[in-house]
């Protein structure tokens, strides 16, 4: 998988503007106003109109094509039960001889006697036998096409987004902060669990990570020079933190190293913001203008595991600055490009329909690179909300699941930042989309429509979005 990102655009571009965001010029001012209405990408960005599906399923550019990889209730897993329901955050590895492999998230936080398509309990692979959620790995060949469909974790709760290991595995991630005895739990849950796309062995008797913190874990993202861990949360009331899990001295990011941890190993902090004149930030909404950077510093959590008080809410005061559903992660250009999602009415100080930011860790910023103004008309095809699930695509810029109101799209973000419709849920249901990532030789793009969970994998005339 291409994790690089040429720096022309999101970090010395020009200025554009596409359909509902706002970017960062040259002369890092805003030149489009942050709430201005839709306009189409301009003539060469992007693939053009979305052209109807007469099965009903996803509309594409003229020339794509796509092909169901997998669908729950429908395809099978190898050990006869059906693929398990709410697709949602996704890993792809080039797999051995050609094609790839791929962990698909399943986002199930019912009881497992309570979900009609959970993720099968197999023996060896279970954490919790009262939980429906878990992990597919899906091996498919170099067209996309599915060759088979096995259960990789399962026991685990709401599954959301993750990410990507430098040595290869997925890290998928428990949004939320159930203990055991609710919901038909009989262990807690709110962790990070590892899962190997090629090693099945390795799966088994499967444990969180509980120096990762047990939180509304929404994605992570590992810096591969430091094996620093980026980890957001998708909460409320407060809004949620990123947090940064700093490797202890000693530590080698390699596979079987995380699992080799204590539960306080390393140092799990939350990010504090101040802007360039030092005043203290207290939530991401505040920031209006496309090239706005804060300097950055953390904050130690007090209690990782939680257990009486969630740790969003152990900071009082200028602790830490917090941002309204904080969602996907992805690592590029020697940092992590970090989504937040919308925040209209909320218990946000300022409203938009999401944002982009990336964090460099060797100077220690946090700049916004992209937002969306207020959606006037969700329901109406043009404009675009809330970014969830992003990938850096090896097309150049990032590819972004929308997961707002009304219509939902894959969409895309060139490097210049124009941005530009992928792909058009037509199913009906108004689900959102989860889980974009591109094949290792950039012929495939596979993504999923969350409910009731189909997988694509997308093919056609890809070209360099400059």
């Amino acid at each position: 998988m291409t994790n690089g990102m040429s720096r022309r655009g999101f970090l010395r571009g020009t200025a554009a503007a596409g359909a509902g965001v706002v970017l960062l010029g040259a002369s890092e001012v805003l030149l489009t106003a942050p709430n201005a209405a839709a306009a189409p990408a301009p003539a060469g960005v992007g693939y053009g109109p979305l052209v109807a599906d007469p099965a009903k399923r996803l509309a594409l550019p003229e020339g794509f094509k796509y092909t169901v990889v997998t669908e729950a209730g429908v395809t099978k897993l190898e050990s006869g039960e059906f693929t398990p329901s709410n697709h949602d955050g996704t890993g792809a590895f080039k797999a051995k001889g050609g094609g790839t492999v791929l962990v698909n998230n399943h986002e199930l936080g019912d009881p497992f006697d309570k979900t009609k398509l959970p993720v099968p309990h197999l023996k060896d692979l279970t954490y919790d036998e009262g939980s429906a959620g878990g992990c597919t790995i899906i091996e498919t060949d170099k067209d996309g096409n599915r060759v088979r469909e096995f259960v990789g974790i399962a026991g685990t709760a709401t599954n959301c987004a993750g990410g990507i290991t430098p040595w290869d595995t997925w890290l998928t991630c428990e949004e939320t902060e159930g203990l055991a005895g609710s919901g038909g739990r009989t262990k807690d849950h709110g962790y990070v669990f590892e899962v190997d796309p090629f090693d099945q062995e390795a799966n088994k008797n499967p444990q969180p990570i509980k120096a990762l913190g047990r939180f509304a874990h929404e994605a992570a993202v590992v810096d591969p020079k430091s094996g620093n861990i980026l980890l957001t949360e998708d909460a409320g009331g407060p809004n949620g933190l990123l947090y940064r899990w700093e490797a202890p001295k000693g530590f080698k990011p390699k596979k079987g190293g995380l699992k080799e941890l204590g539960p306080t190993d390393g140092v799990l902090a939350a990010m504090r913001c101040t802007d360039k004149g030092g005043a203290f930030v207290d939530d991401l909404s505040r920031a209006t203008e496309i090239g706005t950077t804060y300097s950055v510093t953390w904050t130690e959590v007090p209690d990782r595991d939680a257990r009486t008080t969630s740790t969003r809410k152990q900071f009082t005061g200028d602790q830490v600055t917090r941002g309204h559903k904080l969602e996907g992660a992805w690592w590029g250009d020697n940092g992590a490009y970090i989504a937040t999602s919308f925040a209209r009415s909320e218990d946000s100080p300022a409203e938009h329909d999401g944002q982009v930011w990336f964090y460099d860790p060797k100077r220690e910023t946090f700049t916004l690179k992209v937002r969306f103004g207020v959606n006037p008309n969700p329901d109406q095809d043009g404009a675009f909300d809330g970014p969830d699930n992003i990938a850096v695509s090896p097309w150049g810029g990032l590819i972004v699941a929308e997961d707002g109101e009304g219509v939902q799209h894959l969409l895309g973000i060139s490097e210049k930042g124009e941005s530009f419709p992928m792909a058009r849920n037509e199913l009906g249901n108004g689900s959102e989309f989860t889980g974009p990532v591109y094949s290792n030789d950039k012929k495939v793009l596979f993504g999923n429509i969350q409910t009731p969970g189909i997988m694509f994998a997308i093919t056609g005339p890809w070209k360099k979005q400059n």
